[in-house]
């Protein structure tokens, strides 16, 4: 199996004396990080000491913006319109990108979190807004897009460089959407479960359903949530078996 595939995942998503997930072992996995810029999560010496340890591992780092919801972790909608999340979304990115000019580490990508991500991935007006602001921003950042979905596709009708992932640990609706977390089987909690889900779908192209039927999905990264308690070892265990397959783990931004 002849493909290369970027590993990302959630981090620095703790915030004060508060941590979330195993920060240093998943940035010795994965290639890309998205880290929380203090919506959801994070403060800035959280971010900055993520930052600089996925600096010092070589990892490509995003921002990944979330509604202003510790309490709900951005899992929760907050009533906003399409104008103020491109601003939220915005702001977030700023904090971010400015604290990792103290590293120094380039911000290269943008990926929406939680509920957010969610309503990015089916609402157009809401995805529109979010490639408006990520454009108008200086750096020239790419959009990390939930393969086949809105998100994915206002950034291709407005130009903006955009890369699809797919979940290795989450299930999927036959629309092609997540499967909230609030229903079960939501969560892929087995690593191995999940590895071989990927492995599957790498060689199809094709991802199973919570119904049972496989959709058609394009993606170059692959996400392992960061606060899966059993992170670390999906990641890993995902890690092992690609490169058993002769997979390439590689991130879908180069330099």
């Amino acid at each position: 199996m002849a493909q290369v595939i970027d590993l990302n995942s959630d981090l620095g998503e703790g915030f004060g004396p508060w941590k979330m997930g195993d920060d240093k072992e998943m940035l010795g996995i994965v290639t890309s990080a998205n880290i929380a810029c203090g919506g959801h999560a994070s403060d800035p010496e959280t971010m900055f000491e993520t930052l600089k340890l996925a600096d010092a591992r070589g990892v490509i780092v995003g921002a990944h913006p979330g509604y202003p919801d510790r309490e709900g972790f951005g899992r929760r909608v907050i009533p906003m319109t399409p104008a103020e999340i491109g601003r939220m979304v915005a702001a977030q990115i700023g904090a971010l990108v400015h604290v990792a000019a103290l590293v120094p580490v380039e911000v290269r990508y943008v990926k929406p979190h939680g509920a957010l991500g969610n309503l990015a991935a089916a609402d157009m007006a809401v995805a529109e807004a979010i490639v408006a602001a990520v454009q108008a921003l200086p750096g020239g950042l790419s959009i990390l897009a939930i393969s086949g979905t809105a998100l994915e596709r206002a950034a291709r009708t407005a130009g903006a460089p955009v890369f699809s992932e797919i979940f290795a640990d989450r299930a999927y609706m036959p629309d092609g959407q997540l499967v909230p977390r609030s229903r079960p089987g939501a969560m892929l909690h087995d690593a191995d479960e999940a590895a071989e889900r990927l492995i599957r779908f790498l060689e199809s192209g094709r991802m199973p359903t919570i119904e049972g039927e496989a959709i058609p999905l394009a993606a170059q990264s692959v996400c392992v949530h960061g606060d899966n308690p059993v992170a670390v070892a999906t990641a890993g265990q995902i890690r092992a078996r690609l490169a058993g397959a002769g997979v390439t783990v590689a991130p879908f931004l180069a330099g």
